[in-house]
């Protein structure tokens, strides 16, 4: 037991991670809860809860409560965060400070719903900081220079990307086009085109095993099972890498589109800046191949994609509780200009 402890929350929509001050990341869970609809009691969370996705009897739902970023489901974030905060790495105290990331471009009752969820889950202070900046301290970028950053953090439900300078957002801008709408896209290809009913874990493994942005050079292929549209019956087909590539084109190029009003909507110096220093980007989607040199090609600045890119948010929350007190100017800060998005 210990007096005081302060930690940094990544709630992510498809990934939660805490970060305790002097331990580093000591929880990385799925955003998942299952509960039981007859009992209304919450029955596993995290990875138990995830291996029950698309896969449980009537009376059991798995769900993910976070949506594109936001809660949901406040009762089902409160139950998942509480079993995450008993993790035995995290020890008791008397007093719990908290850093947690938001997306960008919250409304006031969003963020308002944050501070709640974490004081309900034994929290005595919140206080709030936007994923990019957090990205932006993850990726140990020297963001406090009078200089521009630009930091896209394509997460599961939403892709936040924003201009960083002297400590601070000047633009962002917030889209609902991440892994998730991926997911969508692939569903719908392998049953339109290949005539199969697939859930969003096999979803997730095509796009991971053989998504791509561009031309890779090499033949990916994945056999997948799943239900036959034409019959019901079960059946199994291998999916191509083009395949792939040929589903994904329309969200990605909504991803650089945005990426342009962003950079159209900054300052001239600062969009100078950027392309001395490049772009960085984070987040799960980062490492989908080839998605970097099509930003590359797009935009015409190089794109680097950060070291650890799924754990640079929650990294960003816990090196500001390494030093909280010189950092508590950067959080709970929210006034700048926003693209709708």
């Amino acid at each position: 037991m210990i007096f005081k402890k302060i930690i940094g929350i990544d709630l992510g929509t498809d990934t939660t991670q805490i970060y305790l001050n002097g331990a580093g990341v000591v929880v990385n869970e799925p955003t998942i809860v299952a509960f039981n609809n007859r009992t209304d009691r919450v029955v596993a969370t995290g990875t138990e809860a995830k291996k029950m996705l698309s896969r449980t009897p009537a009376h059991i739902t798995a769900i993910r409560p976070i949506n594109n970023g936001v809660i949901a489901d406040f009762d089902m974030v409160k139950e998942m965060l509480q079993t995450f905060l008993k993790n035995e790495k995290i020890p008791w105290s008397w007093v719990t400070k908290t850093v947690v990331s938001v997306p960008t471009n919250l409304t006031e009752v969003e963020r308002k719903s944050v501070e709640d969820l974490l004081k309900e889950s034994g929290a005595n202070s919140v206080h709030l900081i936007e994923q990019p900046l957090a990205a932006a301290f993850g990726s140990r970028l020297d963001i406090n220079l009078p200089s521009a950053f630009l930091i896209v953090d394509i997460g599961a439900g939403t892709t936040d990307m924003a201009i960083i300078s002297m400590n601070g957002i000047v633009v962002s801008k917030r889209l609902k086009i991440a892994g998730d709408l991926l997911n969508n896209e692939i569903i719908k290809g392998v049953r339109e085109e290949l005539r199969l009913h697939i859930g969003e874990p096999t979803a997730e493994e095509i796009k991971i095993a053989v998504g791509s942005a561009i031309p890779t050079g090499e033949k990916l292929e994945l056999v997948v099972r799943g239900r036959d549209v034409g019959n019901g019956l079960p059946r199994e087909i291998a999916v191509r890498d083009t395949q792939v590539r040929m589903w994904l084109v329309r969200p990605l190029k909504l991803v650089v589109e945005a990426l342009k009003d962003l950079i159209e909507s900054a300052p001239p110096e600062l969009v100078g800046d950027i392309y001395k220093n490049g772009m960085f980007f984070c987040g799960g989607g980062s490492l989908l191949r080839g998605i970097g040199q099509v930003a590359e090609k797009e935009i015409g600045v190089k794109v680097q994609i950060v070291e650890d890119p799924l754990t640079c948010v929650a990294r960003g929350t816990g090196l500001i509780c390494e030093n909280f007190d010189e950092h508590q100017h950067l959080l709970n800060n929210f006034s700048r200009l926003k693209l709708e998005g």
